[in-house]
């Protein structure tokens, strides 16, 4: 495996950590700073908007800057502002840097997932994807519950003294192996933020916000959804976030390959399905601990496993400007993460917290329908393309193709051949002229002195006629000199 994506990997797994891990800690949070727990739950909702709106405008901005020093600049910011959350004395400034953490992960991952495509063979492209993508989905199974028990045993404050730790051993690791990294096409502005208009790109990214709003809307009350599960035990909190995340790292890795192989239009069609129904079914699956846990194992396959495959067919499409739809795609799920908050706490007022699985499943239905028109859309362009192509390729010149081996061969005994035949043609046609002439010199000068074929041929045959026969004399001289151009030949 190459070592220069697991240290790309490492980095969105403090990303992803650092997105989650508030969660775990907002009681102590709001203790700390003597707000509610509503308004310290802004430090996440700061994060991911920032996040959400400046990943897709710095990966057009700064498309021109080199891919290392984006991703070295990215994890600095990330670090530092981590840490001065750590030291915040107010909630204001804990605030301002959760802003600034975010800047920093806009810049970071989706250079990082371009980075990944351009580092390995266009045919191991998904396989490269799912490893870094395996570093976000691996911290909500071991980040998330950490630094939730970091935040449990000491301070909250050491919870973002450990985010900042995982992302300065990434900015090491980003340091020393990756020497070089391939620049993405130098291209204008304009063209940069051209896919946006494109309905493939559109289509793609409007699938991800819909299904990441479908499984948020249930994650993000996960507490209270699996209560009858689980009880007020958050030993059994954190098993459950680990096999959660577990499942869903282990099934992008293998996803990732499978979309090198089989391309990604089934699997998305797949995994979207298994994910309709198993979230259509934990209004009963979270009654017990044994029906909750393998709903979550699928949940966590289906959900995050989707995330390859969704990013192999944006880079597909769009390879020239791969940065820009990644951040796009990411600040999507971003925002399906604050969609689904919303809308999730209005349908707890109304229905109560186990029929959000109901309303998750609505939302991947129509994340269905919108891919399949996706997956029309790439199709149609393909066919499009195919055709206008048949019809720009002039037809190949034949005079000008260099003739095979074989084929030259042939040429060449068919050459000798004709040439063969042609000359004893030609010898059978100068012997029948010389007949004719000889025959028709012997009845021209029968009655006169007989001559020899020798003279003749030198022109002397009628040298000894007499003088009153000077036009035999002269048909003699043009008849001589035609058997004697026939014999030379």
């Amino acid at each position: 495996m190459d070592r220069r994506l697991l240290v790309l990997a490492l980095g969105m797994f403090a990303l992803g950590t650092d997105s989650f891990v508030v969660a775990g800690v907002l009681p102590e949070i709001s203790r700390h700073f003597h707000i509610s727990i509503g308004a310290a739950g802004q430090m996440t909702t700061a994060y991911a908007i920032t996040y959400a709106l400046m990943a897709p405008l710095l990966a057009a901005v700064a498309a021109h800057v080199p891919r290392k020093g984006m991703l070295l600049t990215g994890l600095c910011i990330f670090v530092i502002a981590n840490l001065v959350t750590a030291a915040s004395p107010n909630f204001a400034l804990a605030i301002a840097s959760r802003i600034f953490a975010g800047i920093g992960a806009a810049m970071f991952a989706p250079t990082a997932t371009g980075a990944a495509a351009t580092l390995v063979p266009p045919e191991r492209r998904g396989y490269a994807l799912s490893i870094v993508i395996a570093g976000l989905t691996a911290s909500t199974a071991l980040g998330s519950p950490i630094g939730a028990v970091i935040g449990g045993l000491g301070d909250w404050r050491w919870t973002m003294v450990f985010v900042s730790a995982l992302a300065a051993a990434s900015l090491v690791g980003v340091a020393l192996m990756l020497a070089q990294v391939p620049p993405p096409p130098k291209i204008s502005l304009f063209q940069r933020i051209k896919p946006v208009g494109d309905p493939r790109v559109a289509f793609t990214l409007l699938t991800t916000w819909l299904y990441q709003s479908g499984q948020f809307v249930t994650y993000t009350y996960f507490t209270v959804v699996f209560d009858r599960a689980i009880g007020h035990n958050s030993v059994l909190v954190g098993l459950l976030l680990v096999a959660f995340g577990l499942s869903g790292t282990v099934a992008n890795l293998f996803v990732g390959r499978l979309a090198d192989s089989m391309g990604n239009r089934r699997l998305i069609f797949g995994m979207l399905i298994m994910l309709t129904i198993v979230l259509a079914s934990l209004s009963w699956a979270s009654a017990t601990l044994w029906t909750a846990i393998p709903a979550l194992i699928l949940w966590g396959a289906c959900g995050w496993g989707l995330l390859a495959p969704q990013q192999h067919r944006l880079v597909a499409v769009a390879p020239q400007t791969a940065p820009v739809v990644l951040g796009l795609n990411t600040s999507c799920t971003y925002f399906g993460v604050t969609t689904a908050g919303v809308i999730g706490a209005l349908t707890i007022n109304v229905l109560g917290p186990h029929h959000l699985g109901y309303l998750g499943a609505v939302f991947v239905v129509v994340a269905l329908g919108v891919a399949e028109l996706a997956t029309w859309r790439i199709n149609v362009s393909d066919r499009e393309f195919s055709v206008l192509k048949g019809w720009l390729r002039p037809d190949p010149p034949i005079l000008q193709t260099e003739p095979s081996r074989r084929r030259r061969f042939s040429l060449r005994i068919g050459s000798k051949i004709a040439r063969h035949e042609g000359t004893k043609l030609f010898s059978v046609f100068t012997g029948v002229i010389d007949s004719c002439c000889t025959k028709a010199q012997r009845r021209d000068c029968s009655s006169r002195k007989p001559v020899s074929l020798a003279m003749a041929l030198t022109g002397n045959a009628c040298a000894s006629r007499r003088p009153h026969a000077a036009s035999t004399r002269s048909d003699c001289s043009q008849r001589a000199g035609v058997v004697r151009k026939c014999t030379s030949n």
